[in-house]
């Protein structure tokens, strides 16, 4: 017979598996890495962190109280929102943090209500043992997603600064600047996310579906949670990370519209200072080129306007000529006059 009893792990446990670490820190001392001191905080950050998660989820799982099933939801989103926005991102902008949290929590709880209703046949859909776990995944690949497509923005809206500037100065819209951009980053974002989706299952059994097994549960059945769960996190990962990259590009991209690198922040205060100082020539040299070139339309009318009415200095021209030609041709009548009488 088989049995299904499992033996209870203790923090004992924990610390065998703990001296593993050992093997990292021997490479860091052995290859002068300096990663000692950063193993070390990740290590009691996990320790204390999944403790006091386990804790939390023990008591939501034994009330099954909605108010606090989406209140742990939405701790997890400003959690992630803040790993974006503060500890991942080495540029800010304004309202990152907003836009951000809005991006990765609103895609995220649609797309596991959704996902919990009618592919897991969930009833509720809020249902805490697998609602909060499915968002948790949710959100961490959303952060992924979205930390790259902000930072790819950023570098594109960077490096094409003078096309862009000379774009916006022969009359392009908002829209026909961003949009290569938009694509450009969301390409990235995704690239992970479907690359996993298709080596999963061929190299290594993914996270979920080794969950499932060593919890008892049937192989098929956990196979087939973890094809929904892949699903729901392609889909959770590109609504989140389309709506943060427009978020971005829209601030970056005024509606005037005017690319605005100066409201970039700096997460160094040096790297700050120097970003200050090309933004301010930047936007004198934009201002130069504005002045400068004018849309193909406004061209077009200054033309036409030219060839109907003629400015007041064209006119003062025009008569000064004519009042000279016209002394020049009295003038000469004058002297043939006179010659006329004289041989009369």
């Amino acid at each position: 017979m088989e049995s299904n009893t499992q033996t209870a792990l203790s923090w004992g446990n924990v610390g065998i598996a703990a001296l593993l670490l050992g093997i990292n820190a021997g490479l860091s001392i052995w290859l002068k890495l300096g990663l000692s001191c950063n193993l070390i905080v990740a290590a009691l950050r996990c320790v204390a962190q999944l403790t006091v998660l386990g804790m939390v989820l023990k008591q939501i799982f034994e009330t099954q109280n909605p108010v606090y099933i989406f209140g742990m939801a939405l701790v997890l989103g400003v959690l992630a929102a803040v790993e974006v926005s503060y500890w991942r991102a080495k540029r800010r902008f304004p309202g990152m943090f907003m836009g951000t949290l809005c991006a990765i929590v609103g895609s995220a709880l649609v797309v596991g209500l959704f996902g919990n209703a009618y592919a897991l046949n969930m009833d509720p859909a809020y249902t805490a043992v697998k609602f909060i776990p499915t968002v948790g995944m949710l959100f961490g690949n959303c952060m992924i997603g979205v930390s790259i497509g902000l930072g790819t923005v950023m570098d594109a809206l960077d490096s094409r600064r003078d096309r862009i500037e000379a774009m916006l100065c022969f009359g392009a819209s908002r829209w026909e600047v961003i949009r290569p951009v938009v694509s450009e980053a969301l390409r990235a974002a995704l690239v992970p996310t479907i690359t996993n989706m298709g080596i999963t299952g061929l190299i290594a059994i993914p996270g979920v579906m080794t969950g499932w097994i060593l919890g008892g549960a049937d192989v098929l059945q956990a196979a087939r949670y973890q094809q929904i769960i892949l699903f729901m996190i392609s889909a959770s990962t590109a609504s989140s990370t389309l709506l943060s990259v427009l978020f971005c590009a829209s601030v970056l991209v005024d509606r005037v519209p005017m690319l605005r690198l100066d409201r970039l922040q700096f997460a160094d205060h040096s790297a700050s200072m120097s970003q200050e100082k090309s933004a301010s020539r930047a936007s004198s040299r934009l201002a130069l080129l504005r002045s400068s070139c004018r849309p193909k339309s406004e061209l077009y009318l200054s033309r036409n306007s030219s060839s109907v009415s003629t400015s007041p200095s064209t006119c003062n021209m025009q008569d000064q000529s004519s009042r000279r030609s016209n002394g020049r041709i009295s003038g000469l009548e004058l002297r043939t006059a006179s010659k006329r009488t004289d041989s009369k």
